[in-house]
């Protein structure tokens, strides 16, 4: 994941533990106009098909390999301490599909595809005081963050660069490469979703 105010939530899987399945101590797409846009302070209902999403993880932490080496190459995805990504997985519904996207890496990349496996439910990191991204303002009461669990569905051959992502056409309005966006988890249009199944083809 990107390092920024809202990507921290990587950072301390490997530190912790090996890699995201420390989670199990804690867990015992039409995206366009007919949807509601997610805002940082509601909940919004999206329509009932397969939503497509994008979920950014930094390599050097937790890459779809560790994914891969995971129990039921499964881990939750924790630690997201930004409103409106929050805001994404609340919109998440198992089944969804997810591009597994290599940040801060050289280059950035798509690296494979993982599916949505429970959906959004309270992130405990947030109640641990021993825990770098503990959130006083979070109670197991009243929890203000939250997380799903993931799947992986397959790696590319090879992945796909940003480079080649900001050179497709059909690939001009997403979020992705939106100029400033740095977003851990994002919404994909299902053509966007399309046009870089068919470029990982290439």
């Amino acid at each position: 994941m990107e390092v920024s105010h809202d990507v921290k939530e990587m950072s301390f899987r490997i530190r912790r533990g090996v890699t995201r399945r420390g989670c199990a101590l804690y867990s015992s797409g039409v995206y366009g106009s007919t949807e509601e846009v997610l805002t940082q302070s509601r909940r919004v209902t999206l329509p009932s098909a397969k939503r497509y999403w994008l979920m950014k993880s930094e390599p050097s932490v937790f890459s779809i390999q560790d994914l891969k080496k995971s129990p039921g190459r499964r881990t939750c995805w924790e630690g997201v301490r930004n409103y409106q990504a929050r805001n994404y997985m609340r919109a998440m519904r198992a089944g969804d599909l997810v591009l597994f996207y290599h940040s801060n890496a050289d280059p950035p990349a798509v690296a494979g595809i993982a599916e949505v496996v429970r959906e959004v439910y309270p992130d405990q990191t947030a109640f641990d005081p021993k825990n770098k991204y503990c959130d006083p303002k979070s109670t197991p009461a009243k929890p203000l963050w939250e997380m799903v669990d993931i799947r992986l569905v397959r790696l590319f051959a090879r992945a796909v660069p940003i480079g080649t992502l900001r050179r497709e056409p059909g690939l001009r309005r997403m979020e992705l490469l939106r100029t400033g966006s740095r977003l851990s988890v994002q919404p994909v249009r299902s053509a966007e979703w399309k046009i870089v199944l068919a470029l990982a083809e290439k």
